[in-house]
């Protein structure tokens, strides 16, 4: 219940016009709230009904919604007999049936396999480049970098940042990366200003420090004749930063 202060959800008071402003919402759980014996056909469309949908665009709506998260084939199963990353589409369906324009995710990979994990981030961009606003709750920081445009870091229930996650990358001092090279390394490559060193024939380690230029590590591997087949991050930036905060957020050292 209202203590103090004012919601506004796209610029309908919470308060003055609850359903407007719910209606706006959608949302997904962490925990699995679904009716385990309706199907996913009938969860999304009920969900439907309950925002004054008509059952018409209500059907169209959970036949785009089941195709587009991979559930077309499982319509007519009851959600109990669904896989646990089936389940977390469904709810996502679910959520999304009234175009909301406002969908608030509680940890949505938890428990999903890899394969599901990038399909659902597919999804989530898609519908994010189409305008709609995702709230994301998340312990998988590579699944923030991936996603979000801005970041909030919460330690002990405070928020010690609030930015664009452009910003907050841009203050990471140092990152490793990995080359993997196409033919085995014969000769020290002479990266001068760089530290590195070489994990096995083919493999590169290489530290880059804030304001260093990537572009020089190509130019002097293109000089001695050294193809890279592809690089990575060492360690994920996002998580490299979130635990400096922490870590300074609590004293620590």
């Amino acid at each position: 219940r209202q203590t103090a202060g004012k919601v506004i959800i796209d610029g309908v008071d919470l308060f003055v016009q609850p359903s407007l402003a719910k209606a706006k919402l959608g949302v997904v759980p962490q925990e699995f709230n679904l009716h385990l014996f309706g199907t996913c056909k009938q969860i999304v469309m009920n969900q439907a009904a309950f925002y004054g949908v008509s059952p018409g665009l209500a059907k169209e709506r959970a036949e785009v919604l089941l195709k587009q998260l991979g559930l077309w084939e499982k319509r007519d199963t009851p959600s109990g007999k669904l896989s646990g990353g089936m389940k977390r589409r469904l709810m996502i369906a679910r959520a999304l049936v009234h175009d909301p324009k406002i969908l608030i995710l509680d940890e949505p990979t938890a428990g999903v396999d890899v394969e599901l994990r990038q399909s659902m981030w597919e999804f989530l961009t898609r519908r994010k480049k189409e305008g709609l606003t995702i709230v994301l709750t998340t312990h998988y920081l590579e699944e923030a970098e991936s996603l979000c445009n801005r970041l909030a870091i919460i330690d002990q229930g405070e928020i010690i940042i609030e930015t664009s996650m452009k910003k907050l990358l841009s203050q990471l001092e140092r990152e490793t990366l990995i080359f993997y090279l196409e033919k085995p390394l014969t000769r020290d490559p002479q990266l001068k200003g760089f530290q590195y060193q070489l994990i096995d024939d083919t493999t590169l380690e290489i530290e880059v420090k804030r304001g260093q230029v990537l572009n020089e590590i190509f130019d002097v591997l293109g000089r001695n004749h050294i193809p890279v087949l592809s690089m990575r991050n060492k360690a994920n930036r996002l998580e490299q930063l979130f635990m400096g905060l922490i870590k300074n957020n609590r004293g620590e050292r």
